[in-house]
Protein backbone atom coordinates (compact mmCIF):
# COMPACT_ATOMS: atom_id res chain seq x y z
CA UNK A 1 0.00 0.00 0.00
CA UNK A 2 1.24 3.29 -1.03
CA UNK A 3 1.84 5.95 1.38
CA UNK A 4 2.46 9.70 1.56
CA UNK A 5 3.59 12.00 4.71
CA UNK A 6 1.09 14.87 4.64
CA UNK A 7 1.40 16.22 7.91
CA UNK A 8 1.70 16.16 12.16
CA UNK A 9 -0.46 15.76 15.01
CA UNK A 10 -0.01 19.81 16.70
CA UNK A 11 -2.71 19.50 19.26
CA UNK A 12 -5.09 16.68 20.94
CA UNK A 13 -8.09 17.59 23.09
CA UNK A 14 -8.63 14.67 24.74
CA UNK A 15 -12.62 15.40 26.18
CA UNK A 16 -14.16 16.03 22.18
CA UNK A 17 -11.24 13.12 21.13
CA UNK A 18 -10.37 15.81 18.15
CA UNK A 19 -6.68 16.10 16.68
CA UNK A 20 -5.68 19.33 14.97
CA UNK A 21 -3.23 18.21 11.88
CA UNK A 22 -0.96 20.68 10.43
CA UNK A 23 -0.78 19.80 6.60
CA UNK A 24 2.99 19.51 5.53
CA UNK A 25 3.40 18.43 2.42
CA UNK A 26 0.61 17.80 -0.30
CA UNK A 27 -3.60 17.86 0.65
CA UNK A 28 -6.02 16.09 2.52
CA UNK A 29 -9.93 16.11 1.54
CA UNK A 30 -12.83 14.55 3.24
CA UNK A 31 -13.35 11.07 1.95
CA UNK A 32 -9.53 10.29 2.35
CA UNK A 33 -8.14 7.31 4.68
CA UNK A 34 -5.30 8.46 6.74
CA UNK A 35 -3.22 6.92 9.09
CA UNK A 36 -2.33 8.02 12.80
CA UNK A 37 1.10 7.09 13.40
CA UNK A 38 3.38 4.13 12.02
CA UNK A 39 1.82 0.67 11.03
CA UNK A 40 3.27 -1.04 14.28
CA UNK A 41 1.11 1.44 16.85
CA UNK A 42 -1.09 3.85 15.03
CA UNK A 43 -4.62 3.40 13.66
CA UNK A 44 -6.20 3.97 10.15
CA UNK A 45 -9.56 6.21 9.68
CA UNK A 46 -11.28 8.00 7.42
CA UNK A 47 -11.57 11.23 7.16
CA UNK A 48 -15.66 12.67 7.67
CA UNK A 49 -15.60 15.73 8.50
CA UNK A 50 -12.67 18.28 8.99
CA UNK A 51 -12.98 22.12 10.40
CA UNK A 52 -10.80 25.18 10.53
CA UNK A 53 -11.44 27.69 12.58
CA UNK A 54 -15.10 25.76 13.72
CA UNK A 55 -16.26 25.83 10.20
CA UNK A 56 -16.54 22.96 7.80
CA UNK A 57 -14.34 22.28 5.05
CA UNK A 58 -13.68 20.23 2.44
CA UNK A 59 -10.03 19.79 1.31
CA UNK A 60 -6.66 21.79 3.31
CA UNK A 61 -3.07 22.55 1.53
CA UNK A 62 0.29 22.49 2.87
CA UNK A 63 0.40 25.17 5.37
CA UNK A 64 -2.66 24.65 6.91
CA UNK A 65 -4.20 23.10 10.08
CA UNK A 66 -7.68 21.31 10.44
CA UNK A 67 -9.31 19.51 13.21
CA UNK A 68 -10.93 16.20 12.88
CA UNK A 69 -12.35 13.86 14.58
CA UNK A 70 -9.84 10.73 15.37
CA UNK A 71 -11.37 7.44 16.27
CA UNK A 72 -8.64 6.99 19.05
CA UNK A 73 -6.62 8.84 20.91
CA UNK A 74 -2.99 10.26 20.01
CA UNK A 75 0.15 12.77 21.06
CA UNK A 76 1.54 15.89 19.99
CA UNK A 77 4.31 15.24 17.21
CA UNK A 78 2.31 11.98 15.73
CA UNK A 79 3.03 11.75 11.54
CA UNK A 80 0.12 11.55 9.48
CA UNK A 81 -0.03 9.06 6.47
CA UNK A 82 -2.55 9.72 3.48
CA UNK A 83 -2.68 5.81 2.21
Amino acid sequence: MTTQQIGTITHYFDKIQVGVIEITEGSLSKGNTIRIGDEDTGFTQEVDSMQVEHQPVETVKKGESAGLKLSEPSQKGTLVYKL
